[in-house]
């Protein structure tokens, strides 16, 4: 069984329904999920000039290879109503594979872990919550230490526990 690390964002129509059905599609179309951050609020990084995100950190046991994943939660992304007009720009949802196991891929359509994992606070941020140890397999340091050591000054604000999908109480009615 995989592990997979994995950032949900979104700063289009109503975040917290898009968190909810990305987690919804991930959990029946990837595998299932054993871990969820709290929700954190973020503003906007690389393309400053636009809303804020909902940032979340989910981990999911899947039987998928690294491009199979890929390639279901980009079907994901479409299936949200993602649009890739600009990089790093406003997005109904957005599915980044960070960690796959402890795997190094360097593929040109796939990257794990992934690039930007250490100069990203809202990335480090909820991965420090649901995995303060984990190694990162390339600098063999963890989520805690890459936190303190990360630059990034953008402002990341914990807004939800997330406690109704903990639960297991999500009553959307989508998936």
């Amino acid at each position: 069984m995989n592990e997979i690390f994995i950032l949900l964002g979104t700063n289009l129509g109503d975040r917290f329904a898009q968190l909810s059905l990305a987690k919804q599609y991930l959990r029946s179309q990837v595998g299932k999920i054993i871990k969820t951050s709290s929700v954190y609020e973020t503003a906007a990084w690389g393309v400053e000039d636009q809303p804020a995100f909902l940032n979340q950190v989910i981990v999911l046991h899947s039987r998928l290879s690294p491009s199979e994943c890929l390639k279901q939660t980009q079907q994901i992304e479409q299936q949200l109503g993602r649009v890739r007009i600009k990089k790093w720009g406003e997005r109904a949802i957005d599915i980044d594979l960070l960690y796959f196991n402890d795997e190094i891929i360097d593929l040109p359509d796939l990257k794990i872990p992934h690039p930007h994992i250490g100069e990203r606070k809202f990335t480090l941020i909820p991965l420090a919550e649901v995995a303060p140890e984990h190694l990162h397999p390339v600098y063999k340091k963890n989520s805690v230490y890459l936190l303190n050591i990360c630059k990034d000054s953008l402002p990341v604000t914990k807004i939800s526990s997330d406690e109704p999908y903990r639960h297991g109480l999500d009553q959307s009615k989508h998936v």
